[in-house]
């Protein structure tokens, strides 16, 4: 879905992309790919990109996943849909997502129930510094744990 809720990340940010870094160095997590999924306008499109997502992670068979939303609102449904649809078919599900003072989403599940805020302004709001308003490490290794965890729990079930 996306990496930060604006354009303001630099083309070095991407390239050393902090979520990337820290799983695939992570010698507990074999990192099988990274799916990047647009965010189409009509309800139809929104719900396709969800399940096409997770069929593809279904047939890689991984135990679990870490997704990414780069804006709110309107792309909450496709982000909640895609973490219903990976949840659904068994597959671990964590999210990172911009919150901010929104402090909700506009739909949610049973899935959205892990989601990491990378809000870094005291005013919870999008600000125009660049890299203020994106996933840093910590963010990642939070989501990282997380996603152990879940696995972990989902296991024993």
């Amino acid at each position: 879905m996306g990496i930060g809720p604006s354009t303001k990340e630099t083309t070095l940010h991407h390239f050393r992309d902090p979520l990337t870094r820290i799983v695939s160095s992570d010698q507990d997590v074999d990192l099988a790919g990274i799916v990047i999924v647009g965010t189409p306008q009509d309800n139809y499109n929104k719900h396709l990109v969800g399940k096409r997502t997770a069929a593809w992670l279904e047939a890689m068979r991984v135990d679990g996943a870490i997704i990414s939303a780069d804006g709110w609102g309107n792309s909450d449904v496709d982000f909640a849909n895609t973490m219903e649809e990976i949840g659904k078919r068994g597959i671990s599900i964590v999210g990172l997502k911009f919150i901010g003072t929104q402090a909700k989403f506009v739909v949610t599940n049973e899935f959205t129930d892990l989601v990491v805020d990378f809000n870094k302004s005291e005013e919870g709001i999008e600000t125009e510094v660049v890299g203020e308003n994106n996933v840093d490490e910590m963010d990642a290794r939070k989501a990282l744990a997380l996603l152990k965890l879940k696995i972990r729990r989902d296991k024993q079930l």
